[in-house]
């Protein structure tokens, strides 16, 4: 599916088009069009690639989707949301919706000592459309809810005013189109190493390469509704990886490892002999099936019967081995008869490369067959239903090649007759496939949250919720057999639904491995020992006991705790306490997406211990479109997040808070006002005696919003406590000093600069990172920090090394205020 109908709201009376548009061989020329799933007439409305709908009325109002079909098969679309709305009402309410953020610790907003403000948010849900907007089928931005209007606000706090912007009204302005991108690094599943300079295809098009450490950026095209990104090795030493690559539809970057499998070394086949090779790759259990390739079977691309020696690599990738399933190409579906994408349970896939000895040059094969050892399959239902598949690498989907019947013999096997792949180029990239259709299918609701205090505003979008199926073995769910499939759904403003497999009549049939990355780092899991607390976890009893929800560091406190392992047991629909979540059958897809915060669901979260930010103008780093164009908007870019960080080293022999406060230093609109304000606590330097660190973000110098003007940001860095600036790095002395003006140092508690516009580097101790995710650059940004170097990466504080200012701490006497507390309750007299 080439162009996927969009969402569209419509006043009554009005009309409305959706389009959609297929690709295949042969090109596809049937379209049908369905509403609220039920197939709408020809002879009615007259459609093909194109639906239109005259003279509006609400019960038009649901989803619409198109299916396309030829001989060959069939592929649906995504559907649309129609909204209709009554003559008068409003799409975007001039209200804005509630929003807090949290305030410094100094500042209680209330009587009640809350931490909280409500700034307002205006819902990014797409405005009316008007009647001159007819055809629906081109890139139209289209209008959608935005701010129309803030409003300053100031908040009393321990010894200041704390500056604070609010959405005031909102209303209808062009969409935001933030750049939505796939970032990550492609690397050998066994050895780690990068694949340098390979290719990177998009549907057969080529898009560029992966740099020299494996790194690599893809441009997701509009209307992308599914992401396959195949990468080739040009030195033939890995198979080429198919993926399927999450995406955050509301802007941003997401980051992907992709691993690569090590193709099998060849070994010499005599053509004119039967051979046959196993398929099988965990020692001490027997091959999941075997390879018979026929005397006479190679065929040069001129159907020429091959006489010699072959060489024959054939990779095999086996779910008997869990670290496996990383390195699995695509994501195991295929389009049922209606055009449907639904997955498959694998038992195996296997990659073939035939060539002759003395040239090189590519074989094809005649009739070859498969045996696979039923004896492997541990599900009886499986094996009426086991096929053998392809996967196209353009699409993505695996495709039927033929079925897998019972064989007689002594040890019970099963054989595919015969197959063909006549395509020379095709034959030698593609991948096959052990696999059955699995039908008894649900959804997993898991949540991001910022910290573990689980506020439902602290909740992170653009969060990769990795699932994979696992076959526990009966009585041992720590110990599975096998992986059967794998998912990965990025996180919206409601969390994520993740498909996986489940089981009605035995809640432990299937199990699922589940685990959260952003930007490259891991998310926490609630801790499910040594109690378990539903509250914590966020599902409630007697329905959690049955799931058996256990983290990974359940039994060895040495494990990592960054993984859930549950039993996919499908919730009982007469069972009101698995009615809730955080189960849902497979055709409850959107009850599990619009489900109440309230209702049951996992949940991850950030270790971010000590760790505060503020912006006098709100911006929810996970939603790239709650930017708003201001002055005092610390990010003054939506398609560019430039991040910046200063490393400072404590002496003293505790960890200290540290605050970043960032005003207009000169620009004449902004001097002398906030930005917004970064606290951090320091980290201790494991190698040094009484020595932490400090990565402390600052707003970076630049152009404001309207792109006209630079200002250079005042910062001034603070620590908490009895502290005195000893030493600032030599370069970043002199930089300053030759880019006037320079910032007083007249207190030697803290640190003040006007913040350089140039990038520096870590021999200056700043770090400076750009990218379309504010997230991701500040990740990166903070490794180099902690590593002390431009372009490493380190989660372990070395204070020594590229390291800005010092200062020296020490206890400071019983009732003595520190300057850190004195600026905050008499800052005059400070």
């Amino acid at each position: 599916m080439m162009l996927h109908p969009k969402d569209k709201v419509r006043v009554a009376g009005q009309e409305v088009t959706f389009c959609c548009k297929a690709s295949g061989t042969p090109v596809p020329k049937k379209y049908f069009w369905y509403h609220n799933g039920t197939l709408l007439e020809k002879k009615v409305h007259r459609y093909g690639s194109r639906l239109v709908l005259w003279d509006l009325a609400p019960e038009k109002a649901g989803t619409y989707h198109c299916k396309a079909s030829t001989e060959a098969g069939a592929i649906r679309s995504a559907p649309a949301q129609l909204t209709v709305l009554a003559q008068g009402q409003q799409s975007c309410k001039p209200e804005p919706e509630p929003s807090l953020v949290e305030l410094p610790s100094e500042c209680p907003q209330d009587a009640t000592g809350s931490h909280y403000y409500n700034v307002g948010r205006c819902p990014p849900a797409p405005c009316a459309g008007s009647p001159a907007d007819k055809s629906g089928c081109g890139a139209d931005v289209g209008q959608c809810c935005g701010v129309r209007r803030m409003e300053m606000r100031e908040i009393p706090c321990a010894g200041f005013l704390l500056p604070i912007k609010v959405v005031a009204e909102c209303g209808c302005g062009p969409c935001a189109q933030p750049r939505v991108l796939v970032q990550g690094r492609v690397t050998a599943a066994d050895t780690g190493e990068p694949l340098r300079f390979g290719q990177i295809l998009l549907g057969g098009r080529k898009v560029g390469f992966t740099g020299y450490k494996g790194s690599f950026t893809i441009e997701v095209p509009p209307d992308t509704q599914r992401l396959v990104a195949r990468f080739v090795d040009r030195q033939q030493r890995f198979v080429d990886a198919v993926k399927v690559l999450p995406f955050n539809r509301r802007g941003g970057a997401i980051y992907q490892e992709v691993k690569m499998l090590r193709k099998k070394e060849p070994v010499d086949l005599d053509s004119s002999q039967s051979n046959t090779i196993p398929l099988g790759e965990v020692n001490g259990r027997e091959p999941v099936g075997e390879l018979i390739l026929p005397a006479g079977t190679f065929l040069r691309p001129s159907g020429e019967v091959f006489k010699g020696t072959v060489k024959a690599s054939v990779t095999f990738l086996d779910p008997r081995d869990l670290s496996t399933a990383n390195a699995a190409s695509s994501d195991l579906s295929f389009a049922n008869a209606e055009g449907e994408i639904v997955p498959l349970r694998t038992y195996g896939m296997f990659a073939v490369d035939f060539r002759e000895e003395e040239s090189g040059a590519t074989l094809q094969t005649g009739p070859v067959e498969v045996r696979m050892d039923a004896g492997q399959v541990w599900m009886p239902e499986h094996l009426q239903k086991m096929k053998l598949w392809s996967l196209n690498p353009e699409t993505g989907l695996w495709e039927e090649e033929g079925i897998l019947r019972p064989a007689g013999g002594s040890r019970e096997k099963r054989e595919e007759r015969t197959f063909l792949v006549g395509n020379l180029e095709i034959r030698e990239r593609r991948l096959f496939n052990l696999d059955v259709p699995e039908d008894r299918r649900c959804f997993v609701k898991v949540r991001a949250y910022s910290n573990e205090k689980f506020n439902p505003y602290d909740q992170l979008e653009g969060v990769v919720i990795s699932l994979i199926n696992l076959e526990p073995q009966p009585g041992y769910p720590a110990n599975p057999r096998a992986w059967g499939r794998f998912d990965s759904v990025v996180t919206g403003p409601n969390g994520a639904c993740l498909p996986a497999f489940c089981d009605g009549q035995r809640p432990d049939a299937y199990s699922a491995y589940v685990t959260a990355t952003l930007g490259g780092e891991e998310l926490e899991a609630v801790a499910s020992s040594p109690k378990l607390n539903p509250n914590a976890i966020g599902v409630s009893q007697p329905y959690l006991g049955k799931l058996g929800y256990r983290r990974l560091d359940h039994d060895d406190p040495d494990l990592k705790k960054t993984a859930f392992q549950i039993n996919v047991a499908k919730p009982d629909p007469n069972n009101v306490d698995e009615t809730n979540g955080p189960i849902y059958p497979y055709r409850s897809l959107e009850e599990c997406e619009e489900a109440p915060v309230s209702a049951n669901h996992f949940r991850f979260y950030r270790v971010e211990v000590d760790k505060y930010e503020y912006n006098v103008v709100p911006f929810k780093e996970s939603d790239l479109t709650s930017w708003t164009g201001d002055y005092l908007s610390w990010w003054p870019n939506p398609q560019e997040f430039r991040a910046c960080f200063i490393k400072v080293r404590i002496e003293g022999q505790q960890e200290y808070m540290v605050r970043s406060r960032n005003v207009g230093g000169s620009h004449p609109r902004t001097r002398g006002q906030l930005y917004g304000l970064r606290d951090t606590r320091s980290v201790r330097d494991l190698l040094l005696e009484n020595t932490s660190g400090a990565c402390m973000e600052f707003k970076c110098s630049g152009m404001l919003f309207d792109q006209s003007l630079v200002d250079r940001t005042l910062v001034s860095i603070m620590p908490q406590g009895s502290c005195r600036r000893t030493a600032v790095n030599s370069l970043l002395r002199e930089y300053l000093n030759r880019h006037p003006p320079v910032a007083e140092n007249n207190h030697t508690a803290a640190f003040t600069m006007l913040a350089p516009v140039d990038p520096l580097g870590h021999n200056y101790g700043i770090y400076t990172v750009t990218d379309q995710n504010p997230r991701l650059a500040k990740e990166i940004a903070i490794g180099r920090c902690f590593d002390g170097t431009s372009d490493g990466f380190s989660r372990e504080m070395k204070a020594d090394t590229g390291t800005a200012v010092t200062f020296t701490c020490q206890e400071r006497p019983a009732g003595r205020e520190s300057f850190f507390q004195r600026l905050l309750t008499a800052p005059a007299e400070a």
